[in-house]
């Protein structure tokens, strides 16, 4: 069986960063990811997704991302219930991101020190070796 979804969009908001009980990171976003409406290929629409991302990766993201920040989001799509304060029981979608890639440079920065892929550090354009 697979379950693997690969997502390419821009941030909604920045990153919500907290912690489990236990210690662990977690971070929170929504992606906009476009598609076609159905009828001339420039009509568009989007749909947001909710992203997970755990530990280093949640961390990392925090501090690199916001909103309008164009990312690559591999990961698992997830479906978890739960029950509302009024006892009504719920569904959320969500995807699990495994790997974060960020497309696009933040704002005003020609070098960045921001990883590309979480726990790759891009180096300034001076030091690329070709």
């Amino acid at each position: 069986m697979l379950n693997r979804v690969f997502l390419i969009g821009r941030l909604t908001r920045d990153p919500e960063l907290r912690y489990t009980p236990g210690g662990k990171a977690v971070a929170n976003f929504t992606l906009a990811v476009d598609r076609n409406r159905g009828g001339a290929a420039t009509e568009r629409e989007a749909d947001f997704i909710d992203i997970v991302v755990w530990e280093k990766q949640a961390e990392t993201c925090a501090n690199y991302l916001n909103k309008g920040r164009q990312v690559l989001v591999e990961g698992r799509l997830q479906i978890r219930s739960y029950e509302t304060q009024d006892g009504q029981r719920r569904k959320a979608a969500e995807v699990v991101a495994q790997t974060v890639r960020f497309l696009d440079r933040a704002k005003g920065q020609a070098t960045s020190s921001e990883p590309s892929d979480l726990g790759t550090e891009i180096p300034p354009e001076d030091d690329v070796p070709f």
